[in-house]
């Protein structure tokens, strides 16, 4: 396993350091742990808008 190393942008960053862990990481998530996280976009059942400025962003899922 790798080693991650961060850039001193605070004291304590300076000298962390933390394993990383790309050999036991997939790409992507297993397809049967993963459902579909619906958008709402701000809006209720109705289909207005009763929170602005939500909306648009990546498709995201729900991991189980």
């Amino acid at each position: 396993m790798g080693i991650r190393k961060y850039k001193p942008t605070t004291p304590a960053r300076r000298g962390s350091s933390v394993a990383d862990f790309v050999e036991v990481t997939r790409s992507t998530p297993e397809k049967s742990l993963v459902k579909p996280l619906p958008q709402k976009g701000g809006r209720n059942n109705s289909g207005r808008i009763t929170t602005r400025h939500q909306g648009g962003g990546h498709k995201r899922a729900y991991r189980v």
